[in-house]
């Protein structure tokens, strides 16, 4: 007769796999975690659900894959906010059909993850049902006080950057991209960033909240898009500039800064990924394309959205 293996099975393994750190109280194994943040940080918390058959799908994704994916988006929105990550609890609404070596195949990509970026798993709930995967991440980081980069504070005349290659993510990237948390943290130590945002829903998208939030626009030059070597080259320049506007799960950062510095990062590039500027914040309130014969038009707004 086969072992049964329930919810407080797993949790026991978990807790095994994920030790106390030192930068928390308490962690798995009470009714709630309890936190030490480090003196004069600012505390930074997103949480993220992934769903089978949306964010990924069996068998092209492997469940160690799908796990992983769901902590790095996570990962992702801390390095937008140049922060760095802490804590994370994590939430399963596992299949009943796909047994515990599927669930502990799930938890295993997430704490390889977390392992890497010195993330502690503190806790969250496991559930089991007849429907698909489902893959709840809270997370929490810490930035030293008045340092976290927002989406609100880009202005007339910042250059507009974006760090890595677009489009081309879904076949294998979105499952498998490294989150820009280091490349953040160099960059905000290096030069003075006004905005910041990651590309998860497609550079067109998520340009818009950058725009909305401050209260400009912005004239991108279709010249300079770093088109991903992902993309085929059988499609046309206009295909590949297309989907590397709109493909979204990049997960790179885009940012805008000043001139001055923005120039700085041109001549010395800090990071071992490429930077390349893309474009221009303008006081007028729209975003534009332009054109390598120099005819503008209006950027639309052609990413990922949920339809509710």
């Amino acid at each position: 007769m086969a072992t049964s293996f329930h919810e407080f099975d797993l949790i026991q393994w978990i807790r095994a796999q994920c030790p106390n750190s030192k930068a928390n109280l308490i962690g798995i194994g009470d009714d709630t975690a309890i936190l030490q943040p480090p003196l004069n940080c600012e505390l930074l918390f997103a949480t993220d659900m992934l769903m089978e058959g949306t964010h990924f799908t069996f068998p092209s994704a492997t469940p160690e894959r799908a796990g992983r994916k769901a902590l790095a988006v996570n990962l992702s929105d801390i390095a937008a906010m140049a922060g760095r990550p802490h804590s994370a609890l994590i939430s399963l609404a596992l299949p009943k059909s796909k047994g515990p070596e599927f669930a502990k195949a799930v938890m295993q990509g997430i704490i390889d993850l977390a392992n890497e970026f010195q993330v502690q798993l503190i806790g969250g709930d496991t559930n089991s049902w007849d429907g698909p995967l489902v893959i709840n991440v809270a997370i929490i980081g810490i930035a030293p006080e008045s340092k976290s980069i927002k989406r609100s504070g880009a202005m007339p005349g910042d250059w507009i950057f974006v760090t890595g290659e677009l489009g081309g993510s879904l076949p294998a990237h979105h499952l498998t991209f490294t989150p820009r948390i280091n490349e953040a943290l160099i960059l905000n130590q290096t030069v003075s960033l006004n905005s910041m945002i990651d590309l998860s829903d497609g550079l067109t998208s998520d340009l818009q909240h950058i725009l909305r939030e401050s209260n400009v626009g912005a004239i991108l030059d279709a010249t300079t898009i770093p088109i991903s070597n992902r993309l085929s080259s059988d499609d046309s320049n206009q295909v590949r500039l297309k989907r590397a506007l709109s493909d979204g799960e990049d997960f790179e950062l885009l940012f805008t800064l000043s001139p001055e510095d923005g120039k700085q990062l041109l001549n010395q590039n800090p990071l071992s990924i490429n930077l390349t500027q893309i474009g221009e914040i303008s006081s007028r309130l729209t975003a534009i394309l332009q054109h390598p014969d120099g005819s503008q038009t209006t950027l639309e707004d052609s990413g990922w959205k949920h339809e509710l």
